[in-house]
């Protein structure tokens, strides 16, 4: 109801009008978030086991927005009620203003603590005012730190802001070397990794960017889809450091990836086939395979 409204009142009202509609456009998208949320919870309440349900309609039954992008803060407050936490640690990097962002919900409404990073002066200066204006966080809390993430700097940095060894999670989204940084990060054994991937590589092909430190997205193509990973490269990366996939959000854009000890007998693994979704906003321009033709000869790197 609420995304036919928004589509009645910009196919109605004059091209003029549309621009101080913008404010009315975002409270239309959270809106349309409340009513998908609301939807969701009613299912759960006539299925809450998921019982009859395989692994992915059931990850798609829990997907909530809260502060998340998409679904992820349902999809993450379900993979641990399966799992349990432990220091409910997290760390996060390439977050933007920090007010959208995998690991908001935690910290906000379930106390979590961690440390959140991103490149960019502004971004952090925002995500720095608004969490320090929310009252539930403690000043100690939440660490925001600017830092351009490379694969030769993440250890360091993780060190020298005091995270090291076991955390409960690890929330990737650089847009470009994602698949690089994971590789290099050794000094901590999150629980949980989300990650992005780049759907516009389609299911099938095992592939990342080349490296490059100085990685920025639309100055390597105009179109912003040359980045990061396909899906099955990330899954071969994470196998290899003892993670399972247990699922992607259904917008196309995060794959979520539990640690096999603490999966074990909660969560099943699931194959790239069966997880994978197409970037849904994407679809909307052109088919998976006219996206991949239109990056195809960029620097890759088959893995």
């Amino acid at each position: 109801m609420i995304n036919i409204l928004r589509k009645l009142v910009i196919t109605l009202l004059p091209i003029r009008w549309l621009i101080p509609l913008r404010k009315f456009v975002t409270i239309m998208d959270r809106l349309d978030a409340i009513e998908e949320n609301l939807q969701k919870l009613v299912g759960l309440y006539y299925n809450p086991t998921g019982e009859g349900l395989d692994q992915k309609t059931i990850f798609r039954s829990r997907e909530l927005k809260f502060y998340s992008q998409h679904g992820e803060d349902g999809l993450l407050l379900y993979i641990f009620s399966k799992i349990g936490t432990t220091n409910r640690c997290f760390v996060e990097f390439g977050i933007g203003g920090g007010i959208e962002c995998n690991t908001a919900n935690l910290s906000i409404n379930h106390g979590w603590n961690g440390l959140l990073m991103d490149g960019g002066q502004n971004n952090v200066a925002r995500a720095k005012y608004y969490y320090s204006s929310r009252p539930e966080i403690k000043p100690s809390q939440i660490k925001i730190v600017r830092c351009f993430i490379t694969a030769e700097n993440i250890d360091k940095v993780l060190l020298d802001n005091g995270i090291e060894g076991e955390i409960d999670l690890l929330s990737i989204d650089i847009d470009g070397n994602d698949y690089w940084v994971w590789k290099a990060i050794t000094n901590i054994r999150p629980r949980v990794v989300v990650i992005e991937y780049n759907a516009s590589l389609g299911p099938d092909k095992s592939l990342t960017v080349k490296y490059d430190p100085q990685f920025y997205v639309h100055k390597k193509h105009p179109s912003g889809w040359y980045h990061g990973a396909s899906l099955s490269a990330l899954t071969k990366l994470g196998n290899s450091k003892g993670y399972i996939l247990v699922g992607c959000d259904s917008k196309g854009v995060n794959a979520f990836f539990v640690r096999k000890d603490s999966a074990h007998g909660k969560l099943s693994e699931v194959s790239v086939e069966e997880a994978f979704y197409p970037h849904s906003s994407r679809l909307r321009i052109a088919s998976v395979q006219q996206q991949y033709k239109l990056i195809e000869h960029q620097d890759y790197v088959h893995v």
